[in-house]
């Protein structure tokens, strides 16, 4: 394996490329009237829609950053058990707001005394209270940034403290889902922990990778239940893009990278061929989290990446996604701005049906998409960025 790689610009656009489509698709609640195959398919529906596809994107990408992070913390000096405190802070951090997240459904808000939107707002501002890059400084500043850390906390405690739930409103947070941070955080924990101690050997990084698959398999195969979310499926994401950064690392000379995107286009190619087998046994499921949902989209993550590669990389046209910049960096900040933007929505205004249905319906979740990336921008250059 060769250390010496540079992170390839293509994984940041990739990713830029993913929160704008998960932005997107997650607007689809306020529409009607879109054609089916753009939502999520049903849980016992066989199907793969447009949205099934991004999640299982997003971790590909998450999976191909690893070997990049872990390798730059080396190079700095830093050692395995500093690393992994790194991995289980940040992994902990995603478990909290998954978690906060998930329970804002269930908000009661008679008992608690306090609106969804409220909430979420409040709930929000700590999230970037607690975790937002402040300027490294000697001053007395670096008190101040601290005390707004603290303040942060202190508002989840008390958050979760007035938070009543449930339809006679007794009930507290409670787990019921780890939400899309969690599982984010959860895969996180497992794959970067995996990597850091593997990272020397190739053949168990390809052999964890089949581990994994294999766990899916035998959990939707009923053969036995593991304990991980998702039975291996997200891990099974996140390992395909850390044996495609290895792909990448392996093509060292100018030819050789000139041929990355085929390899990539071939192997996903082949993903989608063994879904597709694989459906003889298994429904296509997000929900369900089915080996044939996992091939099909890693195999359309690898295809997708691959040209993403030969325009980026190759042939010189990054530029052409600067607008997606904010979004493939801040992308935690991108995720949380909507919490914000849908409550304050709320008190400010209601759009008209026709701009909420069909086709126009579709234009205005995109171009909400396009606005909360220039938000993100925007809160970047006034030093407000989230970074776990």
């Amino acid at each position: 394996m060769n250390n010496n790689q540079t992170r390839i610009i293509s994984i940041d656009i990739f990713r830029g490329i993913t929160m704008l489509l998960m932005i997107f698709v997650n607007d689809f609640w306020t529409l009607s009237g879109i054609p089916l195959w753009l939502e999520h398919a049903k849980a016992d529906q066989d199907f793969l829609g447009f949205s099934d596809i991004i999640f299982p994107c997003f971790l590909f990408i998450v999976g191909m950053s690893i070997p990049y992070a872990i390798r730059n913390r080396l190079k700095k000096g830093e050692n395995q058990l500093k690393i992994l405190k790194h991995i289980i802070l940040r992994s902990l951090a995603l478990l909290v707001m998954g978690y906060f997240t998930v329970n804002i459904d269930h908000l009661n808000v008679i008992a608690s005394g306090i609106s969804r939107e409220v909430f979420e707002i409040i709930m929000t501002i700590a999230f970037f209270l607690i975790w937002n890059i402040y300027p490294k400084t000697e001053t007395w500043k670096k008190y101040l940034y601290v005390g707004l850390q603290v303040f942060g906390i202190l508002i989840l405690i008390a958050l979760y403290l007035v938070f009543r739930g449930g339809k006679d409103g007794t009930g507290s947070m409670s787990h019921s889902w780890w939400g899309i941070l969690g599982l984010i955080g959860w895969t996180y924990l497992i794959t970067s922990t995996i990597y850091l101690f593997a990272n020397k050997s190739q053949l168990l990084l390809i052999f964890t990778w089949v581990l994994f698959t294999m766990l899916n398999i035998a959990d939707q195969a009923h053969w036995f239940r593991t304990i991980i979310p998702g039975g291996g499926a997200f891990e099974g994401f996140a390992f395909a893009g850390i044996l495609a950064t290895l792909v990448n690392d392996r093509a060292g000379s100018s030819d050789q990278k000139r041929k990355l995107p085929f390899i990539y286009l071939s192997a996903g190619i082949l993903m989608i061929i063994a879904g597709f087998g694989l459906r003889n046994f298994f429904i296509i499921s997000k929900i369900h989290a089915t080996p044939t949902w996992v091939f099909l989209c890693n195999g359309i993550a690898l295809g997708v990446f691959g040209f993403v590669y030969l325009v980026a990389d190759l042939y010189g046209k990054a530029k052409w996604f600067n607008f997606l910049k904010p979004a493939g960096s801040s992308t935690l900040t991108c995720y949380l701005i909507p919490y914000i933007y849908y409550s304050l929505a709320t008190f400010a205004f209601t759009l008209p049906t026709f701009i909420k249905t069909g086709i126009p319906g579709l234009f205005k979740s995109f171009v909400y998409a396009l606005i909360i990336i220039g938000i993100t921008e925007f809160l970047g250059r006034i030093k407000i960025k989230l970074k776990i």
